[in-house]
């Protein structure tokens, strides 16, 4: 096998119906800086290592804008160095959800794999796992990776 011509999955980028409102969650819950802004209907974060981006839903779709019944995207992730932070990242965030829009969709549990995380979504129903995997979690990012 070749290596990856790539450095990995580093980039996603959602549709939200609010931009603010998700602005804020992803501000203020994961704390992701702000990188560029280059308008108002969009706005571009990242963490270190990722890029992570927020476009409007412009408002000549919102008004007939139909959530699909199911999410075909299963869920993004954020990786934490080890079970406890995942912990202290849920008595962290569990409490201020429901005022940022989101809610939790699992509790902690550790995972047959020996990965350990919870699930919770956005404002706009997108599930977030916060998750340590032995393996992942041994690897160090810099902006060189």
């Amino acid at each position: 096998m070749t290596a990856p011509l790539h450095r990995g999955l580093r980039h996603v980028a959602l549709r939200v119906t609010n931009l603010a409102r998700s602005r804020a969650f992803y501000e203020q819950l994961l704390g992701m800086k702000v990188v560029w802004e280059p308008d108002p209907d969009n706005v571009y974060f990242s963490s270190g290592p990722d890029n992570f981006a927020l476009h409007q839903i412009p408002s000549s779709e919102l008004a007939t804008y139909q959530p699909s019944k199911g999410q075909l995207l299963d869920h993004i992730g954020v990786i934490l160095e080890s079970p406890e932070a995942v912990d202290r990242m849920y008595r962290e965030v569990e409490p201020r959800l429901p005022q940022l829009g989101g809610q939790v969709v699992t509790p902690p549990k550790q995972h047959r794999d020996g990965s350990y995380s919870f699930y919770f979504s956005d404002p706009d129903g997108i599930v977030i796992q916060a998750l340590y995997e032995p393996m992942i979690g041994k690897l160090r990012f810099s902006a060189e990776t």
